[in-house]
């Protein structure tokens, strides 16, 4: 294996052990040795990879959300004439993902909203970078399911985006201290099953 495929290979299992620890013990919650212990790196070599936790966390945000853009790009491109039925199933996926985890976690870009997103400036433009990259493909869906006619009109897609996401994020709160999904289907059919619709 070569010097740079291994150093790529540490780097993706630090970022992935940074989103399991955050999401169970909180960004303060989580050191980094323990992240290191876990997949065997030795610490020196952690500013081999990070500039620093903020760094780290910057980069566990972003390297979170990118699956669940993978997601959903994978639901619009093969939406064909259903855009909304495939912002729909795409929730649904998510709903039943959590209720097999028995709610624990929920999202960690609302767990770190609400721990950091005030104080470190480094991670929060990272969360907002992955809001909007989130938002921003939620819209061109709602802007697609508009043009089919399953969308109502009178509202931006831009603006329902947002409303689904705030409203997304309000339900997984509900969701864990509820530890039931009923939040989280309320959200989905009354945005996307009445609201949304023209």
């Amino acid at each position: 294996m070569s010097k740079s495929t291994k150093k790529e290979l540490n780097r993706e299992s630090l970022l992935s052990q940074g989103v399991t620890r955050f999401i169970g013990q909180g960004y303060h919650g989580t050191g980094l040795q323990e992240i290191l212990d876990a997949v065997n790196v030795p610490k020196g070599s952690f500013y081999n990879y990070f500039g620093s936790k903020e760094d780290f966390g910057a980069d566990v945000i972003q390297y979170y959300i990118d699956p669940f853009i993978a997601q959903l790009t994978s639901y619009l491109d093969n939406s064909g004439t259903d855009a909304l039925g495939a912002i729909k199933c795409y929730f649904d996926e998510l709903i039943i993902e959590l209720e097999k985890s028995a709610f624990k976690g929920g999202c960690l870009l609302g767990n770190l909203m609400g721990e950091i997103g005030d104080t470190s400036e480094v991670c929060q433009k990272s969360l907002q970078s992955a809001v909007n990259r989130y938002r921003d493909l939620l819209q061109l869906g709602i802007a697609k399911a508009q043009q089919q006619g399953t969308v109502r009109q009178d509202k931006s897609a831009e603006e329902m985006a947002d409303l689904l996401i705030n409203t997304w994020q309000g339900a997984l709160l509900r969701m864990k201290i509820e530890k039931s999904s009923a939040p989280l289907k309320q959200c989905c059919q009354n945005l996307l099953g009445d609201y949304f619709r023209p």
